[in-house]
């Protein structure tokens, strides 16, 4: 009997199962093409060992993390059970093959079967402490479908439960295959509580939680496939697809067919962005369907934190419940092609004027059909926290320029501010459209000369590095301090330098975050042109901004250089001692000094190390992190073009992390980009006059740090 009842059960079950991950497997190679994903095979794997069976990601927030680490590892442990399971409905004594009698098997069987039910404990405790009811947007639950979630773990503590019963009763029945020792322990200790019941009726308790088992694992296999839950299955495709070695640094240049976009002449196919579902590749779609919901993105983002309307989480929901509402079109766009559902009123997930879904635009206000508002969409800093907090590896920045980038070059849909910056960057080749004639006027009054390429210096061969000034570098008054810190300091060290002058222009990093795919490919190929004719390798730069597009992006255009920031070799010059700070006179305080990792250094390009190497070896320096710092660190609120505009939504983000760094006592804040230089004395400024700061708080270069250091023990 139970024999019959558990095929019927799993007959029924199961062919839900098998439909609803074929319908995703169909959906998501709907995506257009995309290149890149299987490369590096060796590097893959080594990822899915680290991230998926090491937990890596999932382990930083402790607490959560080793639950989840116990309920995965309990989950691979426990699908013997589900075999054992599955033979006993043939034979009450089944055992698995070789191993089936070994009690160190059912110990450890037991043992993740109790980890398990610990860990939904937890799971339960972490809900009910962050319930999004109570905490609202403070609660990384927020936006999240919690009532599916409270349904999986209660279908996992069921899983965990009928197992322990029927494997009690196994016990006193004789049929469990590891003996009546207490190496199964909760299995022992469930049959010692059943013992005083008859065989007959441990035999009927064994057969009733059997069926239970069966009827649990399966439901939970129906529910995981139909909920945000499937990333069970999804994530260790996701992750072995990612962007390597992270989705970070780089944005992917804008592709067709899997083909980058000839600008020049592109395909009369090709697709500038991302401006409706269909437009997305596999591995976009691959993303939405593997979000877990985990809000961790969320409880990180600048925007989110500082009520803007972004959630980078709820944009993957969106587009993912798009996704789904458009799937009938995208699967099989001949029987729908006349947009009529079955009612007549238009296809499920239809905009309000009944556009089809396929082709219903993404952007634009929700109430009047769109799927991501365009506050949402320009609230992004691309600070890439999300992307770095995410344990599956979605992949949100690529996503949202991707979105811009439609917005701007097919829709001319933007902030009124860029229009003005992209004027600037094409007439002029800076942000503040000032003339390129000024660009050497930082180095006015040096005592030294300041070689130019071309006018001092033929060319590069004759110089250690060619020093890259960047437009804040050259035209912004603060930035000018640490551009002539840093040339001071690498005269002082004897290392040879020349710059480009007039001949540089922007980068174009903003106008590529803003979603100008066009213009910065054509500021890209002019600055390659110009460093390829002065003969180019090594290059030093101030700006976080620039270390990533001339490092990590000309390259996909064709420039290679050796990039290094301004932090990694001055930290770099003072180890060799070719530069010696020395400690201020004696008697006078500690500087009180913290450091602010800006997200294109760090977070981006993973340099976290050399900036505090530096502020470390200067004496008489008081080091103190803020309490976000290095990887978690929290944006300035510069990045993704948001230097460029306004913020009119809730609170700035500059204040907030001006805030966070003037709490910890510091009298100065450090940081190594200009752009934070900018956003944090802005801050500071704002925090003075609310009398939030003293007066004697100030924000600074490293470089100026150590310049002041140096010029101590030359002053001796």
């Amino acid at each position: 009997m139970r024999l019959a009842l558990g095929i019927v059960i799993t007959l029924v079950a199961l062919p839900l199962a098998t439909n609803r991950i074929w319908w995703l497997y169909r959906l998501i190679r709907s995506g257009q093409a995309t290149s890149g994903r299987l490369d590096h095979p060796a590097r893959r794997i080594r990822t899915e060992l680290v991230e998926v069976f090491g937990q890596r990601k999932l382990l930083r927030w402790s607490v959560p993390g080793v639950a989840h680490f116990f309920t995965f590892w309990g989950f691979l442990v426990l699908f013997l059970t589900i075999i054992e399971t599955y033979g006993a409905l043939f034979d009450e004594k089944y055992a698995l093959p070789v191993i089936g009698h070994w009690a160190a098997v059912g110990f450890i069987e037991d043992l993740f079967t109790l980890a398990v039910l610990v860990a939904v404990v937890v799971f339960s405790v972490l809900r009910v402490r962050s319930a999004p009811e109570r905490l609202q947007r403070a609660s990384r639950f927020y936006g999240s479908h919690n009532g599916v979630a409270w349904l999986v773990l209660a279908l996992i503590a069921l899983v965990m439960i009928t197992l322990m019963l029927y494997r009690g009763a196994q016990i006193n029945t004789g049929n469990f295959p590891y003996g009546d020792s207490w190496w199964a322990f909760t299995s022992k200790a469930v049959a010692v509580a059943l013992s005083p019941l008859s065989v007959a009726a441990n035999h009927t308790i064994e057969t009733v939680f059997l069926l239970g088992q069966v009827a649990v694992v399966v439901a939970f296999l129906v529910v995981v496939v139909n909920s945000k839950h499937l990333h069970i299955g999804t994530a260790p495709i996701n992750v072995l697809a990612k962007r390597q070695p992270k989705a970070l640094g780089p944005l992917l240049p804008m592709e067709s067919g899997g083909k980058p976009i000839d600008f020049e002449d592109p395909d009369e196919d090709a697709t500038f962005g991302r401006g409706t579902i269909a437009d997305f590749t596999w591995k976009g779609m691959l993303d939405f369907a593997t979000c877990t919901e985990c809000g961790r993105c969320q409880s990180q983002c600048p925007a989110w934190s500082t009520d803007k309307p972004l959630s980078p989480k709820l944009v993957i929901m969106n587009l993912r419940d798009h996704l789904f509402d458009a799937a009938p079109v995208l699967l099989d766009p001949v029987a729908t092609a006349d947009g009529a559902g079955p009612d007549g009123a238009g296809p499920d997930g239809a905009g309000p004027d009944g556009t089809a879904p396929e082709v219903r635009p993404l952007v634009g206000p929700i109430g009047a059909g769109g799927v991501i508002d365009p506050d949402v969409l320009w609230a992004c800093t691309t600070c890439g926290a999300c992307v770095e907090e995410c344990p599956v590896d979605i992949e949100h920045v690529d996503h949202i320029v991707d979105m811009r980038r439609n917005q701007v070059l097919m829709e001319s849909a933007f902030p009124n501010e860029l229009a003005g910056l992209f004027r600037n960057l094409e007439r002029n080749g800076n942000p503040w459209g000032l003339s390129p004639r000024m660009r050497l006027d930082w180095a006015k009054d040096l005592p030294f000369p300041v070689p130019q390429v071309g006018v001092d210096v033929e060319d590069l061969t004759s110089v250690d590095y060619l020093f890259w000034v960047g437009c804040a570098g050259a035209l912004d008054d603060r930035a000018k301090k640490t551009t002539r810190a840093v040339a001071e300091l690498l005269h002082t060290a004897g290392v040879s330098f020349a710059v480009l002058g007039e001949s540089e222009s922007c980068t174009g990093d903003s106008a590529r975050r803003a979603g100008n795919e066009f213009l910065f490919q054509t500021m890209a190929a002019s600055n390659i042109e110009v460093l390829d004719e002065a003969k180019a390798t090594k290059i030093v730069v101030t700006c976080a901004h620039c270390l990533n597009t001339l490092a990590n992006e000309y390259p996909q255009l064709g420039g290679n250089y050796q990039v290094v920031h301004h932090t990694q070799l001055l930290n770099r010059l003072v180890r060799e001692g070719r530069l010696t700070p020395v400690a201020p006179p004696e008697g006078a305080a500690a500087e009180q000094v913290t450091y602010h990792d800006p997200c294109y250094l760090g977070r981006h390009n993973n340099v976290y190390d050399p900036p505090r190497e530096l502020i470390g070896a200067l004496p008489g320096v008081e080091f103190t992190e803020m309490p976000r710092h290095g990887s978690q660190s929290f944006c300035c609120g510069a990045g993704g073009s948001r230097m460029w505009l306004e913020e009119t939504i809730g609170t700035r983000i500059n204040d907030t992390r001006a805030l966070e760094a003037v709490d910890t006592g510091a009298d100065t804040i450090a940081a190594a980009c200009p752009f934070c230089v900018t956003m944090l004395s802005d801050g500071v400024t704002e925090a003075q006059s609310q009398g939030k700061a003293g007066t004697d708080v100030h924000v600074t270069d490293v470089a100026q740090l150590l310049l002041d250091a140096v010029h101590r023990g030359q002053a001796d």
